[in-house]
């Protein structure tokens, strides 16, 4: 199969001809929104064209729910990869440039036999530039490489929608979410489970005041890492993979040797690369106490892990969390779990495990406890028979239309998606902040308007950190 890439577009683009007729028309009449737009502007009655950077396993996955929404169209994507084995990761099969551009055609190509194809790039920089006519873009890149492919997409005026965690550090977390604010344009992270109704009833059932006032919530995911078995970076020296751009792979990391122990797949292992189970997971299973409680900047953090070393994450990690009184709430402890599960709770019932399938949350109320299920999974109360006794309360957040399709209504002019990135930056921030505990091994007083550890000055590369090859945010 050939790779098709396009020339540069000079003919005036669907979106310059909008702005046009907008700016002629307003002025003789009253424009409402919906035509003159903004930058970035789709009209409601328009298609949306996507492009996707990063066609990995969870590249596909987003492809294939954009396929679903009869109003979008994917017509380019970039990835380093052409093409790679993915059947030992839960994605299974193959991906990459060539098998994700086969999938889009077969997919238009049965709806409309004049679809052109759906040009694909190695490097993104470059699609940004000659596709005129993308409107939004999904980042599902590696970790590293977060930040500065959804900044290269918001400089050009694009919707992003990027997979969690937002960023791979503080810094980075809160400059994307600054960018996308001044440009207007509409966001979403990729935790999904933040679209659903389970995360709604808990923020609900505990603005209730279903438990009580909470003082104490505990958060896990029991997967397991394993890179730190190599005690440091890998020693041998395999070539690098015909189908492999491994110097734009690394983009803003310092170069090392190419390993598979990093790529494809098993690159978030790697502080260099990736977030570790604390990253990969809290975006879905923390996310619900950020949200009921209304969580701000903790006072301070710190951790113990097992295993671990500054090039690799640990395989086990609790990290500890003090966020100060918000309003009429009181102070409130929260501890994270990698690699590991929390204590049973005595109350639960004879039998009964913690919900979840080892990813899940558990609130500790003045009045009792709620548990849920990872991903946002529905609450229920400790021991279970108080939720069949529970009265309910009315609903009072909007149910959402999914995950995807509430970031293209936001493309179109509709109301922001609720995982956006003013919301999902400081869930980001607050995730990739206990990574910072992890790997300076210190109790941190955190300013969170400084975004400095007031007492650990050695903390600030893990969370600012420096740029190579040209690389910048």
């Amino acid at each position: 199969m050939t790779e098709r890439t396009t020339s540069t577009d000079r003919n005036p683009t669907r979106r310059d001809f909008i702005r046009q007729a907008g700016f002629v028309a307003a002025a003789t009449t009253i424009v409402p929104r919906h035509v003159l737009g903004g930058a970035g502007f789709v009209a409601p009655s328009e298609r949306v064209n996507v492009a996707i950077i990063g066609a990995g396993g969870q590249g596909m996955t987003n492809m294939r729910r954009l396929f679903q929404l009869s109003d979008v169209r994917v017509v380019a994507l970039a990835d380093v990869m052409e093409e790679a084995d993915y059947s030992r990761f839960y994605y299974g099969g193959t991906a990459g440039r060539l098998p994700a551009q086969a999938l889009a055609d077969k997919y238009y190509q049965a709806q409309d036999a004049k679809y052109p194809g759906c040009k694909t790039y190695v490097d993104f920089r470059e699609m940004l530039d000659k596709e005129s006519s993308i409107d939004a873009v999904v980042v599902a890149t590696p970790d590293h490489v977060h930040a500065i492919a959804t900044l290269e997409a918001i400089k050009r005026g694009k919707h992003v929608y990027c997979e969690k965690p937002l960023a791979r550090t503080v810094y980075e977390a809160r400059t994307v979410a600054e960018a996308a604010r001044a440009a207007g344009v509409a966001t979403q992270m990729g935790n999904q489970g933040h679209s659903g109704d389970g995360i709604r009833m808990t923020v609900e059932w505990i603005r209730d005041g279903a438990i009580g006032p909470v003082r104490e919530v505990h958060s896990w995911s029991a997967g397991v890492f394993d890179a730190a078995k190599h005690g440091g970076r890998p020693s041998e020296r395999p070539p690098v993979p015909r189908e492999l751009n491994w110097d734009l792979w690394l983009g803003p990391v310092a170069h090392r040797p190419y390993h598979p122990a990093y790529a494809p797949y098993t690159w978030r292992q790697w502080w260099a690369f990736g977030t570790g189970v604390l990253g990969d997971m809290a975006c879905h299973n923390l996310d619900p106490a950020i949200w009921a409680l209304d969580l701000g900047h903790p006072t301070t953090v710190e951790a113990r892990r097992a295993g671990g070393n500054q090039e690799a994450t640990p395989y086990a990690a609790q990290v500890y969390y003090q966020f100060p009184a918000r309003g009429n709430q009181p102070p409130v402890k929260v501890t994270w779990y990698s690699g590991m599960m929390p204590p049973r709770p005595e109350e639960l019932d004879p039998g009964t495990d913690l919900v979840g399938n080892g990813n899940g949350i558990l609130f500790v109320g003045e009045k009792g406890k709620i548990m849920c299920g990872g991903w946002g999974g529905s609450p229920r109360l400790v021991p279970i028979r108080k939720t069949r006794e529970y009265q309910k309360p009315a609903p009072t957040i909007a149910r959402s239309k999914g995950h995807h399709r509430d970031w293209i209504d936001a493309a179109k002019g509709g109301k922001p998606a609720s995982a956006n990135f003013d919301y999902s930056a400081h869930l980001t921030e607050i995730v990739t902040l206990g990574n910072v505990a992890i790997r300076t091994g210190k109790k941190l007083t955190w300013d969170g308007k400084a975004m400095k550890a007031t007492n650990c000055p050695e903390a600030d590369p893990y969370i600012r950190p420096e740029y190579v090859n040209g690389w910048s945010l």
